[in-house]
This record gives C-alpha cells, sequence and structure tokens, in this order.
C-alpha cells in the first residue's frame, strides 16, 4: 500500500539518526540501511546539529541546505569548506569562510561542554 507523504523537512543525518531510533516498531530494509549509514556518518547529536544549523543559517547568511551539508561533514579547514560551498559558480570569501569555521567551532565548543555538565 503506497504511503502519504504528510511532510517534508531537511534534516541532518545526525538528526536522522535519533529519529530512526525514536522510531516504534522494527525497521524495513531499507530503513534499515539508512540507520545503518547514520549511525556510521553522524558526526554529533541531533540537538547539536540542530543547534548549529540555525546558527549557521542566522549568523553566516547560510541557506538551510547549505547549512545542513555543512554540519553533514563538520570541515575542519577553509578548503574543506569552500568544496562544500562552491556550487553553481558561487564565490564566498576567505573571511566568510573564516566567519563559518568560527561559528562551527564555537558551536561544538560549546556543546560538549553542555554534555559534560549533564
Amino acid at each position: 500500500m503506497p504511503r502519504n507523504i504528510v511532510n517534508v523537512d531537511e534534516i541532518t543525518i545526525a538528526e536522522a539518526k535519533e529519529f530512526m531510533e525514536k522510531s516504534e516498531g522494527e525497521l524495513s530494509e531499507f530503513q534499515r540501511r539508512a540507520y545503518e549509514y547514520a549511525v556510521k556518518f553522524a558526526k554529533m547529536k541531533g540537538d547539536s546539529a540542530k543547534k548549529l544549523v540555525e546558527a549557521l543559517v542566522e549568523k553566516c547568511s547560510l541557506s538551510r541546505k547549505e547549512a545542513i551539508q555543512v554540519v553533514n561533514c563538520l570541515p575542519s579547514t577553509v578548503e574543506e569548506l569552500r568544496a562544500i560551498l562552491a556550487v553553481k559558480g558561487k564565490m564566498v570569501t576567505a573571511e566568510h569562510l573564516e566567519d563559518i569555521l568560527s561559528t562551527i567551532r564555537e558551536t561544538i565548543r560549546e556543546a560538549e561542554v553542555s554534555i559534560q555538565e549533564k
């Protein structure tokens, strides 16, 4: 029986992993493979990933899609970040890339502190 799509939201790999962990019942073959992929490639907890996406959209003027891609890859250098954002001939200044990397580092640092406090 076909399923009806009720809502489409773009989420990070980490959020997808947590969503699948909370789902009730057994996962289908496709869902199980998607879950295994998410376990292997999620680089942070879902709530931290969501906060980082919001920070990148607000502070760095990235689109939601770009921010999600950045969070999924978590680049650590300007070159890695440039490779992610260099789409459709869009040029991004080195200064803007540095701002994005500092936002990533700051948000990760805050996430690590809140995890240690719990």
